[in-house]
């Protein structure tokens, strides 16, 4: 087996939903994030390019046909380079370059692209076709922006319930109080802000120029979503989204028992983006004439109960350390996307062993966004970046998966 080097790694500014980048289709941020890629080497002749591998969790609008070879050929790669798309679902980006370094490892690629790309404004809605040839009456609209649509009437009720249900029901397994939730997620605000503050995403972002009526396109250069400003206080006056509480607790921070603890505060907004990453063994390494920022160890993926698909990412990374030949104490980062508060909270509460304090040290998903697709391809560079910077050391990227899957990635530097 060949070793696979992460050599750079870029991504979309996260805009939320119908904000900045909502007038970019999907496959123009996906072909931007190429682009930016390439031109950090402009030493690697894109003709050499493999394969190109991107993650995308919906499929059902712009980004159809095969996002990832519409974006090579827009991002100007060769017509000889391939395509491939990806999905299992919130991990989409993450799959891909895990797909990406497993074709490196076997020998069917030297040099290959990944990333993921999720327009969450720009879902459309659909409508189901008729089992009838001419039918009469009304039929329902659905949208593909996020969660259950179509679901099929054998599928077990309680595997389909709203992913903030799901939330809901970890936080009822590990006593995960509304304060708790709070509380991290305003956390991952304050350190998403102190991080941009720091210029510590610069290495990752590529800009998106945005065109106006008049005038020249303006970039589109930061997260969106990120609060400085956010407070208790504020998070506190939010109403549960998925349980409800009595009229009587509106506002408390304490719901009664039994009522809702998640809210639009703690849980991860509806966002648009695009990440790609450039992955090479030797070979190719040498002809990108540049350091990698990481070397790709160990993957570990699992499966769980659908409705706790949020504690999905325990045993994945339980089997990536094993693959690895790590533990909890040799990690620098651990990068596990922030779907729900209480999702985080409770997969942190199956590590007796884990360090809370090297848990994304740069703020996570509830503040910087989580664009579907891209969000795991988004991790995997965040992780590269950090251990670059370090110069050395060990970090896993994560994601909880909807229907009930975890995905890990090791990466060392």
């Amino acid at each position: 087996m060949k070793d696979v080097y992460i050599v750079d790694a870029v991504r979309t500014p996260f805009g939320k939903y119908n904000g900045g980048l909502s007038g970019v289709r999907p496959d123009d941020l996906a072909a931007h994030a190429i682009r930016d890629l390439l031109a950090r080497t402009p030493g690697l002749d894109p003709s050499r390019i493999d394969n190109v591998y991107f993650g995308n969790a919906n499929g059902a609008g712009e980004e159809n046909r095969n996002v990832a070879r519409m974006a090579a050929l827009l991002a100007g790669l060769p017509t000889t380079v391939p395509g491939v798309t990806v999905n299992r679902l919130c991990a989409s980006g993450l799959e891909a370059v895990i797909q990406a370094a497993r074709a490196i490892a076997v020998g069917d690629a030297s040099v290959a692209l990944a990333g993921g790309v999720e327009s969450m404004t720009r879902a459309p809605y659909v409508l189901p076709k008729s089992d009838r040839p001419f039918p009469a009456g009304h039929t329902e609209m659905y949208s593909t922006t996020l969660g259950w649509r179509m679901v099929n009437p054998a599928m077990d009720p309680q595997w389909t319930i709203p992913l903030g249900e799901s939330a809901e029901l970890i936080a009822d397994k590990h006593g995960i109080t509304r304060e708790q939730q709070d509380e991290y997620a305003l956390a991952s605000h304050h350190k998403a802000a102190r991080a941009q503050a720091d210029g510590l995403f610069d290495a990752e972002l590529a800009p998106v120029p945005v065109p106006r009526r008049k005038g020249d396109p303006v970039d589109f250069a930061a997260d969106e979503c990120v609060r400085p400003d956010a407070s208790l206080e504020a998070m506190a006056r939010l109403r549960p989204s998925f349980r409800k509480t009595s009229e009587a607790r509106w506002g408390s921070p304490r719901p009664e028992a039994g009522g809702g603890t998640v809210t639009a505060g703690n849980a991860s907004p509806l966002n648009d983006g695009a990440a790609a990453l450039l992955l090479v063994d030797e070979e190719g390494l040498r002809a990108t004439g540049r350091e990698p920022l990481a070397r790709v160890s160990a993957t570990g993926v699992s499966a769980t109960d659908p409705q706790y698909f949020g504690l999905a990412p325990v045993e994945a990374v339980n089997r990536a350390l094993a693959k690895a030949g790590r533990s909890f104490a040799d990690l620098d980062v651990l990068e596990l996307n922030e779907a729900f508060a209480a999702q985080v909270l409770g997969c942190v509460a199956e590590w007796p062993e884990f360090d809370p304090a090297v848990l994304n040290p740069q703020g996570g998903a509830i503040a910087l966004g989580h664009p579907l697709g891209a969000s795991g391809a988004r991790l995997a560079g965040t992780v590269a970046h950090q251990l670059a910077r370090k110069g050395s050391g060990t970090g896993i990227a994560t994601l909880c998966i909807g229907v009930g899957q975890g995905l890990a990635l090791v990466l060392d530097r």
